[in-house]
């Protein structure tokens, strides 16, 4: 029998091997513990820090991945092009242009047969880029997939606090979650809005705790000593794994509970 909960786990940024590597030693723990029947990450640093390839797409979808969402550093590497027109569930921002390759958003069925639609969308605020407005792109989305869902979910891909805070509050009671990631850095305001959204600030990374955003310190230090451009390599010690679990009741398709994650890899 089904439980009327709907549990879905999502895991913030992974960063380059070491956040993968964190992520395959750790899923097992996450299912055990929070009973997700969908796991979504962002996986746009999971190649060496800088975009993603189709073999570690392939791989994040083999450790029991449903969905993997992405940013502005989804075409660094350039064979994830062709890739992401075969692969559905690998998603770019919605408010790309309707001409970029991949989709923005998509139906999923979750382990238990329910649906829950993923959206991914980009901000606009102190953000280098061509997205239209994801407000208005977040609506027409919503109001196509709504009806035939159990849940709506949107990775928000922003820099601005300001502006992850202001889509929240205006898609208050039409998602199940808004779920800020791009800073790597766990905001310590995961709250249930009045109308019955999930929402977090960021969500984290999967990356060192002593690095530069999941970054090598040193080369990071370095960069800002000198003003010179450097090769930033993911730091591959301390990582942590940071993570969201939301429960969504099914009669509402609202969140009853957000929690915050933080696992230290031993």
């Amino acid at each position: 029998m089904q439980n009327d909960d709907f549990n879905i786990l999502f895991i913030g940024d992974v960063i380059g091997k070491p956040g993968r590597l964190a992520v395959k030693s750790l899923i097992n723990e996450l299912i055990e513990k929070y009973k997700p029947e969908l796991i979504i990450a962002n996986g746009e640093n999971s190649a060496h820090g800088m975009g993603i390839t189709p073999d570690i797409a392939n791989f994040l979808f083999g450790l029991g991945i449903d969905v993997l969402t992405s940013g502005n550093h989804i075409w660094d590497q350039k064979s994830v092009i062709p890739y992401i027109n075969t692969q559905h569930r690998l998603l770019r921002p919605a408010n790309y242009s309707s001409l970029a390759p991949g989709k923005g958003y998509g139906v999923f069925d979750s382990k238990s047969g329910r649906k829950a639609a993923v959206i991914n969308l980009e901000g606009r605020v102190f953000m280098k880029g061509f997205s239209e407005s994801p407000f208005t792109v977040a609506k027409d989305i919503i109001k196509e997939v709504y009806n035939e869902v159990d849940a709506v979910v949107i990775d928000f891909h922003a820099e601005a606090t300001s502006e992850k805070e202001a889509l929240a509050l205006y898609l208050d009671g039409e998602i199940s979650a808004l779920l800020g990631t791009h800073t790597h850095v766990q905001t310590n305001d995961d709250m249930i809005l009045p109308k019955g959204t999930a929402y977090i600030t960021d969500v984290g990374m999967v990356g060192s705790k002593y690095s530069v955003l999941g970054t090598n310190k040193d080369i990071a230090i370095k960069r800002y000593l000198t003003g010179m451009p450097e090769k930033f390599i993911p730091e591959a010690n301390d990582i942590v794994l940071n993570a969201v679990s939301i429960t969504v009741e099914k009669k509402t398709k609202l969140s009853k509970n957000i929690q915050k994650i933080r696992i230290d890899k031993k």
